[in-house]
């Protein structure tokens, strides 16, 4: 590595060489400079969804100072959800009563500015109020929205959405992990895994499959149970040597025999196609994160570029490096613009899964490129934390990943496009 930073350094010491996000930025203008909204199409945000966007943006000052010694220690800064909370920012969009209402735009412009400031952080919310909140928000009783709603959206307890199992990710479906009916009991057995707030929580969803001959609209089908953390049966163990999203926690759980009132089955959650419906409203989530992501890499670039010298003049003097960046910034207002229309059909109702699943393949993947043409500008300096960019490339792998794989929701595409299934 020849590209140092451009600053020397006492020995044993770094010095970053990009700066930090200003955490009192309140207009749309320096929450996204025009360099990085070439089309302005962020600067007419005003009211709710601007209050909400600056909100986020004013949690950096809470994150930044912590967060790669948090990365690099694999610890995870669970404070970080009652902050949140405090800023009204877990509602993902939800309608919840008393709390901040939230156009798809405005709640797309929170998750991307919190994957812009971390994107472990922006994990919490995904987790906590897009996963878990939503299930019982939208599947849940009278009865269990009354217990776990505030608790939830205020960050004073710790959710998880427990889906995915060893050996079921893609084809969760076809979970294994079961709920047997026992008198005025459920009695659910199995494991889960990558489960986010799955250890050191309050509740986790478990997704299981039924068995219950008494109800035979219900039996074989797949539902959701609300599952306290502290009973017998389960335990959790946090998975070790993630080299992504590092400063929040995924869990391995075990359910041996855990039971649970009959009352704490959600009762809207009748089959896979329920868990689908809070699945479907997150995918479009991961668009705006990896959007947030990009952004940040590609802002990095640019201000290495026109500040640090090399051969007597700054690197943006250099045509390759200009065409390079042009090209970040094109790819980067694709995703910008990719994010707004799925937004304006949302708000219409007139979405489609499909769509959704388009929009998280194509941004996860122009994240992707956009962060590796960051980390190569930045010279040597780009594989420091302190820099932020190699954070946000690693992270960026989860998201390509998590809520579907790259394959899974281009198969989904192609399905709708050639009225053929793929998948079996």
């Amino acid at each position: 590595m020849t590209d140092a930073p451009r600053t020397a350094a006492p020995t044993g010491e770094s010095r970053a060489v990009i700066r930090d996000l200003e955490a009192t930025a309140t207009t749309p203008a320096q929450l996204l400079p025009a360099e990085a909204d070439h089309y302005a199409l962020f600067q007419d945000v005003s009211g709710p969804e601007l209050e909400a966007w600056a909100a986020a943006r004013s949690l950096a000052a809470d994150v930044l100072p912590i967060i790669n010694d948090a990365w690099e220690r694999a610890e995870y800064p669970m404070h970080l959800i009652g902050r949140l909370g405090e800023l009204d920012l877990l509602v993902d969009g939800l309608d919840v009563p008393g709390h901040r209402a939230l156009s798809p735009l405005g709640a797309g412009l929170v998750n991307m500015e919190l994957s812009r400031i971390d994107g472990s952080v922006g994990t919490m919310v995904g987790v906590q109020g897009g996963l878990a909140l939503r299930s019982i928000v939208l599947l849940g009783s009278p009865e269990q929205k009354a217990r776990w709603t505030e608790p939830l959206v205020t960050g004073a307890e710790y959710g998880a959405f427990a889906l995915t199992e060893p050996d079921h990710g893609s084809d969760s479906v076809s979970l294994e992990t079961t709920a047997r009916r026992d008198g005025d009991s459920w009695v659910i057995s199995g494991q889960k895994r990558w489960i986010g707030n799955g250890v050191g929580g309050h509740v986790s969803v478990v997704w299981a499959r039924v068995q219950d001959p008494s109800d035979e609209t219900l039996d074989g089908q797949v539902s959701g149970f609300l599952v306290r953390q502290d009973l017998p049966g389960y335990t959790a163990e946090m998975i070790r040597g993630k080299v992504s999203l590092r400063a929040i926690h995924q869990a391995h759980i075990t359910l041996d025999g855990v039971r649970v009132g009959l009352e704490d089955r959600l009762p809207g959650a009748r089959s896979f196609k329920d868990t689908s419906k809070v699945l479907f409203a997150t995918r479009a989530g991961v668009a705006w994160g990896a959007l947030g992501h990009a952004t940040a890499c590609y802002e990095a670039a640019l201000e290495h570029a026109t500040t640090r010298i090399q051969f007597g003049r700054p690197l943006a003097k250099a045509q390759h490096v200009q065409v390079r960046l042009a090209d970040m910034l094109g790819t980067l207002t694709a995703m910008q613009l990719t994010c707004v229309r799925i937004a304006q059909l949302e708000t219409e109702g007139r979405i489609r899964p499909e769509q959704a699943s388009l929009a998280k393949v194509q941004n996860t993947r122009a994240a992707r490129e956009i962060a590796a043409n960051a980390r190569d500008l930045l010279g040597g300096s780009g594989i420091l934390l302190e820099n932020h960019v190699v954070r946000h490339m690693a992270d960026i792998e989860a998201l390509h990943t998590y809520e579907g794989t790259d394959t899974v929701q281009s198969l989904i595409v192609g399905r709708s496009v050639t009225g053929t299934s793929a998948f079996v």
